[in-house]
Order: structure tokens, then sequence, then C-alpha cells
């Protein structure tokens, strides 16, 4: 008798073949003729991305897998609908472009800028209800799912919610890429780039003798007649955000003229997060068919075999730029966890891109119920995270933050020093804490420095 294939030929695959598996953290609908109408409307309209965007950013994850790109992802832990305003958005684009900045100085690599944005607007809930003296209601689950306010008619999951987030995800692309194509982003123009309260930050001096260098180099190089300005306007801006809510990613997922495949047009680099990173689940099973570069985030309970068969599924045929691990383990797990699936990895002989999120695996709860993470937490994963893929032979490639370039007190620490009482002056989020527009520069100079060969510590 034959023995089974240890790869078995995978099951056809469709953009709704997710239907079949067992999923989680997805919201029940009160009416499912409700949810199809609204699907079938965003299916009709416009593509928020490109296929040959998302073709591109897959070349350069590919590159960064080989050392010549660095992946900096980050952006607000949920966006809100009502956050859709210019100011805001141009505030994370700011200092997405200082830390960026920042890594090219210090890697010597080129950066690939991805933002968590234009889509962030479902988050995983522990809980499906919440109790309060109002009574249960649904969990918020993300302005794409419910809204905010307790109350039972704002928690009950409303179908028409994904189609105001369709708009506002592209009102935000196109703000972004009239602010790139108009030169915002170009290395010409980095007074642009200033927050008006980054002037106090512990870092600033630093950050201006980077700019300065840079500056100079720019001009050598212009005065020799090396510089392109046309491609030295040019940056390029990427969108990503977790696919969670898969009725609003299948309407979005198309075929396109001259390509083989299928893509999911709503971002151009969606990720699964650890809750539903299940190889059996709908989650995988819609992510193993599109043809986007994919990112899958890992963590406490991701076992060996488990990202084995997550690889086989996902990443059957080790195409460049197809895969990126996203690892989040928390500062006290990441030396005991992270090895053994480096080094599954490297057995498989698969090549993927290694993006370290210090965030996740840090949160914690005060006494008073205040969410946050602690600076110095964070600080410590990321470290041991460049420390351990150097010592196993790896490359960490990448990483994933939380973050805003709004003047908030979220997080605990950093080189100012923010106490737990003083959270309290601009706590914000709706959802998880996000690093501060200083907190993330003066991570950005800690792998700036150990990439490059200096020290952080």
């Amino acid at each position: 008798m034959a023995k089974p294939s240890l790869n078995p030929v995978p099951a056809p695959w469709s953009p709704d073949s997710w239907r079949s598996k067992p999923a989680l953290q997805l919201p029940s609908y009160p009416d499912r003729a409700q949810v199809d109408r609204v699907m079938a409307e965003i299916a009709r309209l416009p593509p928020l991305v490109t296929s040959w965007e998302v073709e591109g950013l897959k070349e350069q994850i590919a590159a960064a897998a080989r050392g010549e790109y660095f992946l900096l992802q980050g952006g607000d832990c949920a966006e809100s609908f009502e956050e859709c305003r210019s100011d805001t958005i141009a505030n994370k684009l700011k200092i997405l472009l200082q830390m960026s900045l920042v890594l090219v100085q210090g890697t010597r690599r080129r950066v690939i800028r991805v933002g968590r944005f234009a889509g962030q607007y479902a988050k995983p809930r522990s809980e499906d209800f919440e109790t309060r003296a109002e009574g249960t209601f649904h969990s918020y689950r993300g302005d794409l799912v419910n809204r905010l306010a307790f109350t039972r008619r704002d928690r009950t999951p409303d179908p028409e919610l994904m189609l105001r987030g369709y708009e506002r995800s592209a009102l935000t692309l196109n703000f972004i890429r009239g602010l790139i194509e108009g030169g915002f982003a170009a290395l010409h123009n980095t007074e642009y780039w200033d927050l008006g309260f980054v002037r106090h930050s512990p870092h600033a001096t630093e950050y201006r003798q980077i700019v300065e260098a840079i500056g100079e180099s720019i001009r050598f190089m212009d005065t020799l007649g090396y510089v392109d300005a046309d491609q030295m306007r040019r940056v390029d801006f990427f969108s990503s955000h977790e696919g969670l809510l898969l009725p609003y990613e299948q309407a979005q997922t198309r075929q396109v003229p001259h390509r083989t495949g299928w893509y999911n047009l709503a971002a151009h680099m969606p990720w699964i997060g650890l809750r539903t990173a299940d190889p059996d689940g709908a989650h995988v099973e819609y992510f193993r068919g599109i043809s986007n570069p994919i990112g899958v985030k890992v963590g406490p309970g991701t076992h060996r075999d488990h990202l084995l068969r997550l690889l086989d599924l996902l990443h059957p045929k080790d195409e460049p730029g197809r895969l990126t691990l996203i690892h989040r383990f928390g500062a006290q797990k990441i030396e005991a966890e992270l090895p053994p699936l480096v080094k599954a990895v490297q057995e498989s002989g698969k090549t993927v891109l290694w993006c370290c999120d210090p965030m996740h695996g840090n949160t914690e709860k005060l006494a008073d119920g205040t969410k946050t993470r602690r600076f110095d937490n964070i600080r410590s994963e990321l470290e041991q995270a460049l420390d351990l893929h150097d010592e196993l032979g790896s490359r960490l490639g990448g990483v994933h933050f939380e973050l805003t370039g709004d003047d908030v007190t979220e997080c605990i620490g950093g080189a100012r020093g923010l106490s737990e009482a003083g959270l309290k002056r601009a706590y914000r989020t709706q959802v998880d804490p996000r690093l501060n527009y200083e907190q993330a520069l003066e991570l950005a100079m800690i792998v700036a420095r150990h990439v490059g060969g200096g020290t952080a510590k």
C-alpha cells in the first residue's frame, strides 16, 4: 500500500472557500442578506491598491530577506473613522519618514515603508460580549464592525460599516498619494516632516545631525551630477492591515488583466494575527490563495510543527517576498521561544523575512484598568530579537510597531521617563497603547545602531 503524501495536493481555492473552515474572531451579523448586499457593492467599486504596487512591494520584501532592504511597518493599533483627518494622517506619515531616515542612515540599507493605515479598522477581542451596569452587549471589534458607544444599537455588528471603512480607506490613501506625489516625502524636503513638539525630544539633536549629514551627502552627489532629481522625489509607501474581517477582504479580492491568480486589493500587505493563525482555520484558508505578500504573527503557542504547516500552506513554492513572519513573544519569553521557530524555518529550507513586533507581548493593565506597555520591556524584546537572530545565523529584517505621530502618553518610560501618573495627560487610544513620536524615534535609533554595527546599549 502506498504511503500517503506528506504534502498532499491542496484543495481547490476560491475567494469564499474560507467559509468551509472554522472561523474565529468574526462578528455575528443579524442579517446575512444585508452582508451579501454590502459585499456586492464593495466588489463593484474601484480597488484601493493596484496589482503592480503589490508586486513592487513583494520584490522589495524579497530584497529585505536578502539583507538589502529593511522593513519598517507601523501605525495605529486600530484606526477610527473620526480620525480620518489630514493632520492625523500627515503626522503618522511624518514619524514614519523620520524613523526611516534614521534607519537608512544607520543601517546603510533602503527602507520599505509600510503603514498600518487605510484599513486597520477591525480588531480581535478576547470575549464576544462585554458586561457593564447598562447590560451585556457585543464587544467593540473596531469601526469596521460596530461602534464604540456602549448601547445595544451601537454594539450590534452593522454590515454598512464595511462600506464606510472602504470609503475612509480610499480617502486616506488618496491623501497619502497626493502628499507623496507632491514631494512631501522627498529627501530634499525633510523640513516638511517636522512635528511641532519634536524639538523637545531628548533625541532632537541626534535626529537633526542625521538630517544634516544626509543633506550634505545629497548636495555633494548633486554637485557631481550623480543625483537623479526625480528618483530623489519618489518615496514608496505601502498599506497594511490585519485581514481579520473576511467578508470585507473577500469583497476586494479580484483577478486582474495580464496576471494570474487573485489579489487582495484592499491593501498591499495584509497579515494574519496570532489568534487566527490556525492552519485549519478560515483565515489561513483565505490567505493561502491570494498573491499578495503576506504577514503572519507568531508568538507564545506557535510550536514548530504548527509553523511548518503554515509554511506548507502559505509558502508552498518558496516565492521570494511572499511571507513575512512577525514574531511577538514579550520580553520574558522571547529568549526561550524564538530560537526553535527560527531553526524550524532554517531546516525547512524556505526563505522568509523575519520581523519583530515588540509591542503586543508586553501589554499589561495597571491597577485602575488602564492598558499600557513599558518602554523598557519593548526595548528589551527588540534588543533580544536582534541579538538572537545574529546568534542563530538568521537576520532580523524588519520591525512592526504600534505608534502615532501625535503627542500621546500611552506607553510608560522612554527617554523622557513617562510615569504611570503621566499617562492621563494624553491617553487617547481606543484599544491598545501606542508609542508616541519620541519613543518611536528612540526605537529606530536602537535598530540603526545595532544593524549598522554600533551599540545601542
